[in-house]
C-alpha cells in the first residue's frame, strides 16, 4: 500500500481539478443570470446579494482550486458556503435525511480536505511557496 503514497499529488491535482470544475459549473449561472437565481435565495431566507457572492466564489474559488493557487484559503472559503447551504437549503428533513445535502455535504467535505492538507506539489502554491524553501514546518532545509 506504500506505493499508491507516490500517487499523492495525482490524487490532489484529480480532487482539485474536479471540485473546481463542479464550482464554475454551479457559480457561472449565478453570474450570468443572476435575477433567475436571487428568488431561489430570497426563498431559503438568505440575502439576495448572496447571488453574486456564492458566483463569485464558486467561479474564481473553483478556479484557484484548479490552478492550485491560494488553495488552502480558496477551499476553506467553499467549504464555509456549502455548510451555509447545507443549513439554509438542505437541511429541511432533519440531519437523517442524508438524500437531501449528499452532494453539497461532500463538496464541503473535500473542500475541507483540501484546505486542511494543501494542493499538493503539482501545484502554484508547492512552486510558490514550498519547492523553494521546503515544507513550512518551522525546520530548516537539509543542505546538499
Amino acid at each position: 500500500m506504500t506505493r499508491l503514497n507516490a500517487l499523492q499529488p495525482v490524487g490532489l491535482l484529480l480532487l482539485r481539478v474536479v471540485l473546481g470544475i463542479i464550482f464554475i459549473s454551479h457559480g457561472y449561472p449565478k453570474l450570468t443570470h443572476p435575477n433567475a437565481i436571487h428568488g431561489f435565495f430570497v426563498q431559503h431566507g438568505l440575502p439576495g446579494y448572496l447571488v453574486t457572492v456564492g458566483g463569485v466564489l464558486e467561479v474564481f474559488g473553483g478556479g484557484l482550486l484548479i490552478l492550485g493557487f491560494l488553495t488552502r484559503i480558496a477551499a476553506l472559503l467553499l467549504a464555509i458556503e456549502m455548510a451555509v447551504a447545507i443549513w439554509k437549503v438542505h437541511s429541511a428533513g432533519g440531519y437523517l435525511a442524508v438524500h437531501n445535502y449528499e452532494f453539497p455535504l461532500v463538496l464541503a467535505a473535500a473542500c475541507f480536505v483540501l484546505a486542511t492538507v494543501g494542493a499538493g506539489r503539482v501545484s502554484v502554491d508547492y512552486a510558490l511557496y514550498e519547492s523553494a524553501a521546503g515544507p513550512r514546518s518551522g525546520k530548516p532545509k537539509a543542505k546538499s
